[in-house]
């Protein structure tokens, strides 16, 4: 069985609160970089069209699944631009409740817990204005230019943001987990016949 960082890395122990993400877009990226769900590879989806930078370390939290098809969305503000393919511990502080394309695409914000310049902030609401203003505008705009529409809904605290979180543990398990584990009693029960 193949490697594959979405099915095989942990969410991690402490989540909600902290949680596994990993990295596919550094900040201040113009690359759009994406997991390759068949391989496990990132692959370079594409350049940005606009002229704009990615705000914050982007990527995913493993083991889980959203409506859209992918694993949860994470943003993770550091100090640093984090290098694609890393393994961060972050701690949750909120969640952007966003429309991409029609379908719900939350991204939860948190901090590097490793990272002294933000790991002593606890939830969204101890952001700078100007950090959420920066990251609403960046996800309204990324898109502009190809003529596509995203709509930043709102943000909410920490609690709404585990409970996403605890919502796409629970997707990842019934479209992942339990498929296979119904796959091995049927294997099972055929070859004991």
């Amino acid at each position: 069985m193949k490697f594959n960082p979405w099915h095989h890395v942990s969410f991690g122990e402490n989540a909600p609160e902290f949680v596994n993400g990993i990295i596919e877009i550094p900040k201040n990226s113009r690359a759009k970089y994406e997991l390759d769900k068949e391989s496990g590879m990132l692959m370079l989806d594409r350049v940005l069209y606009s002229s704009i930078n990615y705000p914050a370390n982007y990527g995913f939290i493993p083991k889980t699944y959203c409506d859209d098809g992918d694993p949860l969305d994470i943003l993770v503000l550091s100090q640093i631009d984090i290098v694609p393919m890393c393994l961060v511990e972050a701690k949750v502080i909120g969640v952007m409740r966003m429309m991409d394309g029609g379908e719900m695409d939350d991204k939860i914000i948190a901090v590097a817990a490793n990272d002294m310049s933000v790991n002593h902030l606890n939830d969204i609401s101890e952001l700078p204005p100007h950090s959420l203003l920066e990251l609403r505008s960046f996800f309204e705009d990324y898109k502009k230019l190809e003529n596509k529409e995203v709509i930043v809904e709102d943000f909410q605290n920490r609690i709404v943001a585990m409970e996403v979180i605890r919502q796409s543990i629970v997707d990842y398990e019934e479209n992942f987990v339990k498929p296979k584990l119904e796959k091995k009693k049927l294997d099972s029960g055929a070859a004991a016949e």
